[in-house]
């Protein structure tokens, strides 16, 4: 996707496929990473290959298959660390979450900002100081957060382990709500323009009016 000199480029890192964003501008190079993941080579590859300087990392959750390298990432990239402080709790369990699924993992690093509902997110130098708009949807973790923007064509909503083509994410983790995911996702998400575009922490992307029809949990 491009508008604008603006690139979003979204992949499959690690084991288990969490979906990272790179956010850049083609002339700066400079880039917003969502979700870097638990994979450091795969990701350092991808950067380096569009020559990229990461900036920001921005984390809709706590858990390792999205954040587990960041650490690793921030030393050697110089990048900041965005992280809800709700799921700070939850950063410094990652080598506990590898083991539960038998996946080594990175130890967690310096929080450099603690995300803010309803704040502003961006990099002066694309052009986008105030790109993306934060929304805190609790209910997979307590510090799940969702990141939205009107800055494309359609409107696009990077949903973590919130909202999936066809699902929700799972609440049976530790920190897991029910019924805050529904609120989250009632109060929060359904909201948003119907054709808004979903990037998803796993999986396909989808869109709003097509999860208001045929995700089971919504319809």
């Amino acid at each position: 996707m491009e508008h604008n000199g603006i690139v979003i480029e979204t992949f499959p890192v690690g084991t288990l496929g969490c979906n990272c964003s790179l956010i850049y501008s083609k002339t700066t190079r400079e880039a917003i990473a969502i979700d870097p993941g638990n994979d450091y080579e795969q990701f350092m590859e991808l950067v380096g290959e569009r020559n990229l300087k990461v900036k920001l990392l921005l984390h809709t959750h706590a858990h390792f298959d999205h954040i587990g390298r960041s650490a690793e990432i921030k030393k050697a990239l110089g990048s900041q660390i965005y992280l809800h402080q709700n799921d700070l709790e939850l950063y410094n369990t990652l080598s506990y979450q590898g083991m539960m699924f038998g996946i080594s993992t990175g130890e967690p690093g310096q929080v450099d900002s603690f995300i803010e509902d309803d704040e502003t997110i961006g990099i002066e130098s694309l052009g986008l100081k105030s790109f993306l708009k934060t929304m805190h949807t609790p209910g997979h973790t307590p510090g799940s957060c969702c990141f939205y923007t009107e800055a494309f064509e359609t409107p696009l909503l990077f949903s973590g382990d919130t909202l999936f083509k066809g699902s929700i994410g799972r609440t049976d983790f530790p920190g897991g709500s029910y019924d805050e995911i529904m609120k989250s996702l009632k109060q929060r998400l359904l909201p948003l323009p119907t054709e808004t575009r979903v990037i998803t922490g796993h999986g396909p992307e989808t869109r709003i009016y097509e999860e208001k029809k045929n995700n089971p949990f919504l319809s």
